[in-house]
């Protein structure tokens, strides 16, 4: 098989899909039913709309800066060289890796479940290993790989959530779904919107792998929206079945299941087998897609100059080293850690990650292009969201909350010692700056000048 085959534009979508529509659709009605009661439709249709305000400017700057360091190499270009730079470029890898533990364990819950034999640790331990040792294997085989097997496993999951929607949507009550607008019901959605918009949070996966696609100038902002208007769809669909089938009560107190409940109205028991398909083939899609976004991080972020050297050996995507390291801490994290508490925390880092990205547009809009007025807004608009979803982790998780501070400034001083230790700086690379350049021009050939090597350290 060729390694060398770039994605397409349907593949691309497939990727950031894929690691939206995951684990979270199967179980996040009952949460967002508690929060934001029958106002959840609503939820998703205004989560959406804040995305496509951050969607903006990765789609202006992601079209231009080809890297699969994605948003680490606009903050670099926009912001420069800084220690708050090198701190955010080893959170966003880390996130990447806790997703993985977290899609391992998800698929490692519902597969032990369909199993004959009684649940135990070491059962549960060799699916989560032996999932994402199955990616692995895929990965291995080329980017092509990665993206023929994502868009059809993509192509299997929505077909089932659209089976879903299709059969449900005749026997919704309506009454269980008209929003609700007393005070009390605008500040759960307001909370649930903070919430709900890290559904979308996937998108980005599209920029860390534009250096593996033919066309990046025009796939990468076409999967960018494309990817987040199938996922509203999704998200608003599946919603407005599932809450218009189980009285708000039910669904609540099902919360860990509530999908699957709902399906019993119209599929009977046959449902709740459908749903948990459908949920192992989210997770193994995000699993897939998250374990192939993370390996080309580790690798571009190696050969500008933050990670280890080891990881930049050109052998997969740039780098097997990025994948096969990965991979094994994502398998640490699986086995060894509760990862509930740091999934929110990781939320809380990607927020910070979005704001720093609309601060590089800002300055870099002139030679990268963007109307200011949408790039203010969606600043805005996004730390207005994080200052909500800080306020509601102070209020129901003081864990979760200190834990985000905590990372962040312990990413700071490990970014602090690794400088004062290594010298190292970020370097941007050479095709980079030329291709910039040459698009001012009007010409786009330095997308095929070979790669510069990364500077040693002085």
């Amino acid at each position: 098989m060729n390694k060398n085959r770039k994605l397409g534009l349907w593949q691309a979508v497939a990727l950031a899909v894929g690691t939206m529509v995951g684990a979270s659709i199967f179980s996040i009605f009952g949460l967002g039913a508690r929060v934001a009661g029958h106002n959840l439709p609503l939820v998703f249709v205004l989560s959406g709309m804040v995305a496509l305000l951050v969607a903006y400017s990765y789609a202006h700057l992601g079209s231009r800066i080809i890297s699969d360091a994605g948003p680490m190499e606009f903050i670099l270009k926009g912001l420069g060289d800084g220690l708050l730079t090198g701190a955010l470029s080893f959170v966003f890898w880390l996130t990447y890796v806790v997703s993985i533990g977290l899609f391992a364990k998800g698929f490692a819950g519902y597969f032990q479940a369909l199993l004959p034999w009684s649940p135990s640790p070491l059962l549960l331990g060799l699916i989560e290993v032996g999932v994402v040792l199955v990616f692995l294997g895929l990965g291995l085989l080329g980017s092509a790989a990665v993206g023929k097997a994502e868009f059809l496993i993509v192509l299997v999951k929505l077909g089932i959530l659209g089976l879903f929607v299709v059969l449900g949507i005749w026997t919704v009550n309506p009454a269980w779904i008209t929003p609700s607008l007393d005070p009390a019901q605008l500040k759960g959605t307001l909370n649930a919107v903070a919430i709900f918009f890290l559904s979308y949070m996937g998108f980005g996966l599209v920029t860390n792998a534009s250096e593996q696609m033919a066309d990046p100038e025009r796939t990468v902002p076409r999967a960018i929206y494309l990817s987040i208007l199938t996922v509203s769809v999704v998200y608003v669909s599946v919603t407005v079945v599932a809450m218009g089938n189980l009285p708000l009560p039910e669904l609540i107190r099902v919360e860990d299941n509530a999908l699957a409940v709902a399906a019993r109205p119209f599929l009977g028991q046959w449902g709740f087998l459908l749903v948990s398909v459908g949920a192992l083939i989210s997770i193994a899609s995000a699993l897939n897609a998250t374990l192939f976004g993370g390996a080309n991080v580790a690798y571009a972020l190696a050969r500008d100059g933050e990670l280890p050297a080891v990881f930049n050996r050109k052998l997969w995507f740039g780098s097997v080293e990025g994948l096969y390291f990965t991979a094994a801490l994502g398998i640490a994290f699986a086995l060894l850690f509760n990862l509930n508490g740091i999934a929110a925390i990781t939320s809380c880092v990607m927020i910070c990650i979005y704001l720093f990205v609309l601060m590089a547009h800002w300055r870099l809009r002139k030679a990268y292009g963007g109307h200011p007025l949408i790039i203010a807004t969606g600043f805005v608009v996004v730390l207005f969201v994080f200052v909500v979803l800080l306020v509601y982790q102070w209020q129901t998780n003081r864990a979760a909350f200190w834990g985000t501070w905590v990372v962040l400034a312990g990413s700071l001083l490990l970014e602090i010692v690794y400088r004062a230790l290594t010298q190292r700086v970020f370097i941007e690379r050479e095709e980079t700056q030329l291709h910039a350049e040459a698009e001012r021009l009007g010409r786009a050939v330095a997308l095929h000048l070979p790669r510069r090597r990364r500077r040693p350290s002085s």
